[in-house]
């Protein structure tokens, strides 16, 4: 390896992730002293060079003369034992070093259980950057299974050893949320991590996903990362608090507990058809695609090519070959054909394997106009996005698969405005447009993806009828971002793709040109004048000012609310709910900031420390009605009729 090719190795190297027993381990075995310069440690050392390790294929990080840390991951790319850990100083391994080099590294997901068959490259991703499809495929050819065994109870009793986990969770959860951002530094973190072991330990698996998301939340905040969103991190904190809440207070629904991450399990033989691919781009810098395919059956299936890479990893998986069974396709000829698969493997969200037993072959595509596919722009969309939104406060984040599933429908073109392009749907018996307003945006705004260009396209042709393929947006009213369009077979006016593109067009990769829309003629849909957005239900309402709260509570803690609430704020941010009808909002806003603001006396008169426990409380109870009722609002939207939509 010449000079340039070592230097070049040494640039692109990145800590391990690493498991959050080990994190929470070394932080603990710190004394009190060094506790209080650790944040200002770990930030010192996220600037540091990272090298190759000296004695192993690890890396090393030089944090001082004498102190030089070593990371030796294991199989699996991850710290996950603390002797992977060292550090050459000579307080090793109760060192600032090794802790602050540890709380640089990336939080491990936990292991999977039940692996079932090796996974490719392709699989190898970060478990958030791709898109969830449906659950497991069907198990055609394989042997007949026994009996089913007897269903278990719809609710379960939390053992002592849970109750216990889950106290712990709720503790350090409450902690975090009352101090906020700016003191929710490492050691509340490795707090959260401590407790989110012990609670994997007592298989409190929904409970430990979200508590590894608040801290990931909590990290991306505190390093003021573009990509972070307070309104995520919101909705973790939401989501660690209710499932504690709800496994200490009694008997509890089955998937409170959650189930741990599968791997990739037999699958049979399977036929499956391609629909469309989608270019995969996240703010934590994964590129990739994923084709979308739909079963002989209707279930939904995908292969993802997912790594490390930024948007030209993006586009260059596009037609990247497909890693299942050594098929001689690439992922553009996929989309549009079909592969028929003998040992396949499926993980717990649709995603075919790429073991050493799976064979797969080429065979040809189906059209969107036959097969499982017809089924879908057949049922009407009102139907179809109301089963996707059936979910309430109470469901697993994580179990989002039929959400993300994607609805067909048959849209008529309005015209554009501001950042989406406005539509109805056709009526499959009269073929006029009817129903809500429905906006569509784009699924990734990157201008290195094509997504945007083609919806300026689109919406640039009112009266244009084209088939769209999309996901339901659950937080905007009346939206959908589509994956993919195809042309109305015999629509005077809709698309002209060319012959290779086979009827339909991925918008993230495939670019629309003038030429694939033509001129529309005399016998064009007559269309009113300029068309506007109009009301929007959701946007409109005051629920904003709760939100506003809800966020603040967690951006800045309860002081911030306090201070909030002092000024006047929360007065007049409940008199306005109440003049709109929202009077239980009104009346959570108004709890939530006298319980931020209530401090506790001892019996010498002397405040004390405000309880934690009561302020989580009020909190969660708020924010779970504002979830519950923007869910609402949105479900609304997708019913005006069309004389109420204006």
């Amino acid at each position: 390896m010449t000079g340039v090719q070592a230097m070049t190795a040494a640039e692109d190297l990145q800590l391990p992730p690493v498991a959050p027993e080990v994190l929470a381990a070394a932080v603990e075995s710190l004394t009190s002293r060094l506790r209080k310069k650790l944040d200002a440690a770990i930030e010192q050392y996220a600037a540091l060079p990272v090298a190759p390790a000296a004695d192993g294929p690890g890396v090393g990080v030089r944090c001082g003369e004498d102190a030089v840390v070593t990371l030796l991951p294991g199989p699996d790319g991850a710290v996950t034992e603390e002797g992977q850990a060292r550090c050459s100083c000579l307080l090793a391994p109760r060192c600032l070093h090794r802790a602050a080099v540890l709380g640089c590294c990336p939080i491990a997901d936990p292991p999977a259980a039940g692996a079932a068959a090796p996974a490719g490259p392709a699989e190898q991703a970060e478990p958030d950057a791709a898109p969830a499809t449906t659950a497991a495929a069907g198990t055609a050819g394989a042997e007949p299974a026994p009996a089913a065994a007897p269903e278990p109870p719809a609710t379960v009793e939390p053992t002592p050893a849970q109750v216990q986990a889950a106290a712990g969770l709720w503790a350090a959860a409450a902690a975090a949320l009352a101090a906020g951002v700016p003191a929710a530094g490492a050691v509340p973190q490795a707090e959260l991590l401590r407790a989110a072991h012990t609670a994997r330990l007592a298989d409190l698996h929904r409970a430990e996903a979200a508590a590894l998301r608040v801290v990931r939340g909590l990290r991306s905040a505190r390093a003021r990362y573009s990509s972070h969103r307070t309104a995520d991190l919101a909705a973790a904190l939401r989501e660690l608090l209710l499932t504690t809440a709800l496994l200490r207070s009694g008997p509890a629904d089955r998937a409170v507990l959650g189930t741990a991450r599968r791997a990739y399990k037999p699958g049979g033989a399977l036929r499956v058809h391609g629909v469309c691919r989608e270019p995969v781009l996240t703010a934590t810098g994964y590129g990739g695609v994923v084709t979308h395919l739909v079963t002989e059956d209707g279930r939904w299936v995908s292969i993802a090519d997912i790594k490390p890479g930024g948007p030209s990893r993006a586009r260059g998986a596009g037609t990247a070959p497909v890693s299942v069974g050594a098929a001689a396709l690439d992922h553009s000829q996929l989309s549009r054909g079909g592969l028929l698969i003998s040992g396949a493997t499926v993980s717990a969200d649709g995603r075919l394997g790429s073991g050493r037993g799976v064979r797969a072959n080429p065979v040809g595509g189906m059209d969107w106009g036959s097969g499982p596919l017809a089924e879908l722009f057949a049922r009407p969309l009102a139907e179809a996005v109301a089963e996707r939104l059936a979910d309430g406060p109470l469901a697993d984040p994580e179990q989002t698969e039929l959400l993300r599933r994607p609805v067909g429908c048959e849209l008529v073109v309005l015209g554009a405005s501001a950042d989406s392009v406005l539509a109805r749907e056709v009526d499959g018996t009269t073929g006029e447009p009817h129903g809500p307003l429905v906006r569509l945006v784009a699924v990734n705004r990157h201008p290195d993806l094509a997504h945007t260009a083609n919806l300026t396209r689109i919406g640039a042709h009112p009266g244009l009828r084209l088939r769209v393929l999309a996901r339901v947006d659950p937080d905007r009213a009346a939206t959908l971002r589509p994956l993919a369009v195809a042309p109305v077979a015999g629509a005077a006016y809709t698309l002209r793709l060319p012959a290779e593109w086979q009827g339909r067009a991925d918008l993230g990769y495939d670019l629309l040109q003038g030429t694939h829309v033509p001129a529309p003629d005399g016998d064009g849909p007559q269309l009113p004048g300029p068309v506007s957005a109009g009301p929007d239900p959701l946007g409109d309402s005051p629920l904003w000012r709760v939100r506003r709260q809800v966020e603040l509570a967690v951006a800045g803690g309860r002081r911030a609310v306090a201070e909030a609430a002092r000024s006047g704020g929360a007065r007049t941010d409940a008199a306005a709910l109440r003049r709109t009808g929202f009077r239980t909002a009104a009346g959570l806003s108004t709890a939530l900031a006298e319980e931020a603001d209530r401090r506790q006396r001892d019996v010498f008169g002397r405040l004390g420390d405000p309880n934690a426990d009561r302020y989580a409380e009020q909190w969660l109870a708020a924010a779970l009605h504002l979830t519950a009722a923007e869910r609402e609002l949105v479900r609304a939207t997708w019913h005006v009729r069309e004389a109420a939509a204006g």
